[in-house]
């Protein structure tokens, strides 16, 4: 039995903080995973920075109904979808992930969800789970699965390591050359075939 485990943001669909940081004009919030490997201190870092500029969920909100998925991520997703279970496991918020995953036909997605105050204010953050994507493909496969997994960042090197297979994709040159030994892919066509080969 296999099960496919993707990252969301840069395999998927753009960065939502980047986006959000070209629509708001504060460069300071390009910084992502890619950058910082420790999510809990990238994390409290930019809401102290969103709490400097008095901006709120509505204000992403409103950034990512203007986000698209990447171009060809959504025939990757049904195609992939016809032939194995696929799971997203992203690092990101319900309140971010809700509307990209109506334009990515629903897939099933494991993430985590933000502390808001009534005032629309991003207070803190709720991790599902310590180390979710490494935790989730751990407990997958104590129920009988393989995994497959696929991301970019420093935080899917766990799933991707300790998966049956593990994938690169649209990764940054330093995690690519840190990694050797990890495969790693540029077309999601490249990607499809080489999951293809490990089911």
């Amino acid at each position: 039995m296999n099960i496919v485990c993707l990252d969301l943001e840069g395999v998927l669909v753009p960065e939502i903080w980047i986006a959000f940081a070209e629509a708001s004009g504060i460069p300071e919030l390009k910084r992502t995973t890619r950058d910082e490997p420790d999510y809990d201190k990238l994390m409290k870092w930019r809401i102290g920075i969103l709490k400097e500029h008095g901006l709120g969920l509505k204000e992403i909100q409103d950034t990512i109904a203007k986000i698209d998925p990447l171009p060809g991520a959504k025939e990757f997703l049904d195609e992939l979808r016809k032939i194995t279970q696929v799971i997203i496991i992203s690092d990101t918020f319900t309140q971010f992930a809700t509307p990209l995953m109506e334009k990515l036909g629903w897939p099933t997605i494991f993430c985590n969800s933000l502390e808001v105050a009534d005032s629309g204010e991003i207070t803190g953050f709720k991790m599902r789970i310590e180390n979710s994507k490494l935790t989730t493909v751990k407990a997958l496969q104590s129920i009988g699965y393989d995994t497959i997994a696929s991301g970019d960042s420093y935080n899917d090197l766990g799933m991707i390591q300790a998966s049956k297979a593990g994938f690169l994709f649209r990764s940054t040159d330093k995690i690519k050359a840190d990694y050797p030994d990890l495969p790693a892919f540029e077309e999601y066509n490249d990607l499809l075939q080489a999951i293809k080969k490990a089911l």
